[in-house]
């Protein structure tokens, strides 16, 4: 019998996944600390954000950002397989070339630089990135934001 409690404790253990930890550092604004009160629950966890924007971005893509921030997100790490994060695509591109630690994601916005796509945190990013394309490649190409671009046009 009390191996039978051991085991089903076990088995709780493993479904449950690390909920008990939390996120200290925001998934999507990865260089800021949470807020206590931007909260959501998703499939029983707690995922805490710095701010409202993020919460909403999240609601948007909860599986790509839990994958692209796992290691900020220690709470999901056992849950991998339930969530079939091995599914998820992750794009080449991770950080905004304009807000280098802002998460982007499949649903960011983007524009066209010599043939690739370029995602951004927003829409005030891309305003930005517009005004000077060639320079903001060339600083976000050196930090090695931008993956899908050749060398030559700022990448690495």
């Amino acid at each position: 019998m009390k191996f039978l409690m051991c085991a089903a404790a076990m088995l709780a253990m493993s479904v449950l996944g690390r909920a008990d930890e939390k996120n200290e550092k925001c998934p999507l604004m990865v260089s800021e600390d949470i807020d206590e009160e931007q909260l959501i629950e998703y499939e029983g966890v707690k995922v805490y954000f710095c701010c409202q924007h993020c919460r909403k971005i999240w609601n948007r893509n909860q599986k790509y950002i839990i994958k692209a921030s796992l290691e900020l997100l220690p709470q999901f790490e056992d849950l991998a397989e339930k969530l079939e994060l091995g599914k998820v695509e992750l794009l080449a591109q991770r950080f905004c070339p304009v807000n280098p630690t802002h998460l982007v994601t499949p649903d960011s916005p983007t524009v066209e630089y010599k043939g690739e796509k370029i995602y951004f945190w927003d829409d005030e990013a891309v305003e930005k990135w517009k005004k000077e394309p060639e320079a903001w490649a060339k600083r976000a190409g050196e930090a090695g934001l931008l993956p899908q671009l050749k060398k030559e046009d700022g990448g690495k």
